[in-house]
């Protein structure tokens, strides 16, 4: 059996001798078959067939039945919780982060569990289990005779029986809870209960000898300790909670191996009666007749305790083992499960499992639960809440866990995974908080959203996500704004999220087709605002400009001729335009592509207009982060994974680690491309963002009209993405919220250089970033409008100087000019004055 706890040194019980020779061993398998079978047969035979000869008749009648039941019981695998680990940062091991289970169960060893609890089990349960062969006669027969007056099937099973009761229990609910399962499952998982274990008439003594004959099978094939481990965590122990360890977790917040005596009883009690004798309802385990719940005995009364509890009690205090006042104490608490643990109690005392003083002492101890509600699901993790829900919508979209939907959440919940997340928790508490520092949950008149998300750079290992929302997936919240199940990080098949439009942190990939189209970033562009007539586009046609649309900049500024490096520092968006005019637009898609970018469907965005350079496609925070995550790596794309490997029950890899990155860019092309980002990040547009911490930066801003706000970052060690806009809607929120971009990714990268560092990127490729030449005309005596056009064709740019002592007219000529010839840069300042012309 797979689990995942330490091994725990046990010490011997002893009250127990394993070595002790079985009676029923002694008997041998065949002699108690015979016995049980004629004395089952005689009773089932007896109540229709009178005056019988029941020797005869009925022992053989008994013995073909028993002999036609089948005797091999399969055994499945029970429901297992799904666990899910977070890694420690401080001591580098791996906690419990959540779990995902319809039966709360954590399965441990024999010798994990401790002697007292077994003790408490056996002496209540099957005194004699060590000494028979799957059946006690003593205690079956007996329940059988009494079955006989009352008509009903009752007791006399033992652990061995009660193990098959429970196989079969579970097999039931297994069948009602598979995917093609149709019927409501809760009432199917009743019907489960009462079919095993309360069966009336013929049917529930078919039921008695098909439960024998499996557990006399069960015998030969397990040991006596294999047995009693299977059904410590098999058991139910009320709600969904299963299993020994589990209970004594939830219970009492120990472990089974750690339980004291009083604690051993009331498990040892519970098991028989789960949902009568649980203890973790406050208002009451029982309902009286008119359905109020009692618990406790009212102002220290004893009046409404059971009789058993009074019973033992009255002793104690007739003996003068306890006084008044510790006889009312004691009373005090959950009556019926302390008048079942006194039983259980006064059965080990008998058997000599517990000393007169350890019995004395736990008989006087109230009840005294300690509820530790186990972290179940996403809402559970605090600030991880976000990262875990698109862990679980991972394992809920891969066909490895299933062919349908309903197949992976029975896998989830039943399948026993272990799955282990690749989340930093020190850098997920540091990102959460900068989030609730920056964004709000809610903002009158807005639907507004913010998320942030932390890539590890060179693996695409995902360290950290957080959202301003409060996360819920409870349908009484869905009209508030506020709350939010969508991880706004991911994307459809991982959080729900739709994506939002980029804006200017998609332009990376037009410098990056630049870059590889071999063009310089110091190259001379004119970036000035115009009707751009026509766009490549090899994918999809050609874009044509049919109706001279104008893209403006932001502030509504007219632009210059400039390079790309400039452009990208000051993100202008008429000098991305220029250059993408001089590109091809399905290039610019296909860089995207490989850089992890692309549509809803896992394809190639769709760029068939120009405006698509500036970013007006849907895309997630996750996939922009980890495309500067691969431009600070020099080149490498690593896939995004918030999920280091995935374990099944039985130790079987499902997911192993992630697979190795491939390089996507050019080492060239990359180093040149985070030079330039470095300028966005030290005096270019993103310089508030920048920690400025010592760790080199890279990144990009982002808006989108005045609806999404986008800032993109990355040391070479980790990337921050971060957005916040409107969740839904078109609303302006950029007067309001616009500047909170800034602050919440120079927080959170921050935190990310603090824990992770980071290093300098490598120098850029001369070739790309080399600047040309042109020799200078000599425009003097020419036509100003004249001089400036030839100037400006070569790629200089012109500067008027001087007053002109008329209106500017076609006539101007230029009297001077600075420089007057030589070579000078494309895109240098050429200065042009206007006036008479010296004479030749």
């Amino acid at each position: 059996m797979s689990h995942s706890f330490p091994d725990l040194t046990r010490a011997e019980s002893t009250t127990r001798d394993l070595s002790h020779p079985s009676v029923g061993a002694a008997l041998g398998g065949l002699a108690g078959l015979i016995v049980m079978s004629m004395v089952a047969g005689i009773l089932v035979v007896l109540p229709f067939v009178p005056g019988l000869v029941l020797v005869g008749q009925a022992g053989n009648a008994a013995l073909d039945l028993f002999e036609e039941l089948p005797a091999h019981l399969t055994i499945e695998q029970s429901m297992l919780p799904t666990t899910v680990y977070a890694r420690d940062a401080d001591s580098g091991d791996e906690k419990v982060l959540t779990r995902f289970y319809e039966q709360n169960r954590m399965p441990v060893t024999y010798e994990q569990i401790s002697p007292t609890m077994i003790d408490a089990i056996l002496s209540s349960e099957d005194p004699r289990y060590f000494t028979h062969s799957g059946i006690d006669l003593i205690g079956t027969t007996r329940a059988i005779l009494g079955n006989v007056k009352g008509g009903q099937t009752q007791g006399g099973s033992s652990i061995t029986q009660q193990y098959v009761k429970n196989v079969l229990v579970q097999r039931c609910e297994l069948e009602a809870t598979a995917p093609e399962a149709t019927e409501d499952d809760s009432e199917t998982l009743q019907e489960c209960w009462r079919k095993v274990t309360s069966a009336e008439g013929s049917d529930g003594y078919i039921r008695k000898l098909q439960e024998m004959r499996y557990a006399i099978a069960l015998e030969k094939r397990y040991s006596k300790v294999e047995i009693l481990e299977r059904y410590l965590n098999i058991a139910n122990f009320g709600g969904t909670i299963y299993g020994i360890e589990a209970a004594a977790r939830y219970y009492f917040n120990t472990s089974a191996s750690a339980v004291s005596v009083g604690q051993a009883a009331v498990l040892a009690g519970v098991v028989q009666n789960p949902n009568s004798y649980r203890i973790d309802r406050p208002e009451g385990a029982i309902a009286t007749a008119s359905g109020e719940r009692v618990n406790k005995a009212p102002d220290g009364a004893v009046d409404d305790v059971s009789p058993g509890t009074l019973a033992a009690l009255e002793e104690l205090r007739g003996d003068g083992a306890i006084t008044e006042e510790q006889y009312v104490h004691a009373a005090d608490g959950y009556s019926e499960t302390k008048g079942r643990q006194l039983y259980v109690l006064s059965r080990m005392h008998e058997d000599r499992k517990i000393a007169d003083a350890q019995y004395t002492e736990a008989v006087l101890d109230p009840v005294r639960p300690a509820v530790t509600p186990p972290t179940s699901g996403c809402a559970g993790t605090g600030d991880a809440a976000y990262f875990c829900q698109y862990v679980i919508a991972s394992i809920r979209s891969d066909p490895r866990f299933g062919d349908t939907a309903v197949a992976r959440e029975t896998r989830l919940r039943q399948g026993g995974l272990q799955i282990h997340t690749t989340v930093d928790a020190s850098l997920q508490e540091s990102v959460a908080e900068a989030m609730r520092r920056h964004v709000p949950a809610s903002a009158e008149g807005l639907d507004l959203g913010g998320a942030v998300v932390n890539v590890e750079v060179g693996t695409g290992r995902v360290l950290a996500i957080a959202q301003n929302t409060n996360f819920t997936e409870d349908e009484s919240h869905a009209e508030d704004p506020s709350y939010s199940a969508l991880v706004y990080a991911g994307d459809p098949a991982r959080g729900g999220s739709a994506g939002f439009n980029a804006g200017s942190t998609f332009k990376l990939f037009t410098l990056l087709a630049w870059l590889e189209a071999g063009r310089s970033v110091n190259e001379r562009v004119d970036g000035r605002v115009r009707a751009i007539p026509r766009v490549k586009n090899s994918c999809d046609g050609d874009w044509v400009n049919h109706s001279d649309v104008v893209i403006r900049n932001w502030g509504n500024q007219p632009g210059y001729v400039g390079t790309p490096a400039e452009f990208t520092s000051r993100s202008l968006n008429s000098g991305y335009l220029a250059m993408a005019e001089q590109l091809d637009l399905c290039d610019i898609s296909r860089v995207a592509s490989r850089l992890g970018v692309k549509d809803l469907a896992g394809g190639d965005l769709t760029m068939n207009t120009l405006f698509s350079v500036l970013g007006s496609a849907n895309v997630s925070p996750l996939a922009m982060a980890n495309a500067y995550a691969t431009v600070a790596s020099g080149g490498m794309f690593c896939p995004t994974t918030a999920i280091e490997r995935v374990v099944g029950p039985n130790g079987e890899e499902i997911i192993p680690p992630p697979a190795a990155c491939t390089r996507v860019l050019e080492a060239g092309v990359a180093a040149t491309a985070a030079s330039v980002l470095q300028d966005v990040m030290n005096g270019g547009t993103g310089s508030r963002a920048n920690p400025w911490d010592g760790t080199p930066i890279i990144g990009k801003t982002g808006s989108h009209e005045v609806q999404q706000t986008w800032m993109m970052e990355s040391s070479t060690q980790v990337a921050t993405g971060a957005w916040v806009g409107n969740a839904t809607g078109l609303d302006d929120m950029t007067r309001r919220f616009g500047e909170r971009r800034y602050a919440l990714a120079r927080d959170v990268q921050r935190a990310a250089n603090s824990l992770f560092g980071g290093g300098r990127f490598a120098e850029a490729d001369a070739r790309l970033t080399k600047r040309f030449e042109a020799e200078v005309p000599d425009v003097v005596g020419m036509p100003v409008e004249e001089a400036a056009a030839r100037l400006e064709a070569l790629g200089f740019t012109v500067h008027l100087d001087g007053a002109v002592p008329e209106p500017e007219s076609a006539d101007d000529k230029v009297s001077f000019q600075e420089p007057a010839g030589g070579l000078l840069e494309r895109g240098g300042t050429v200065t042009l004055r206007p006036g008479d012309a010296p004479d030749s």
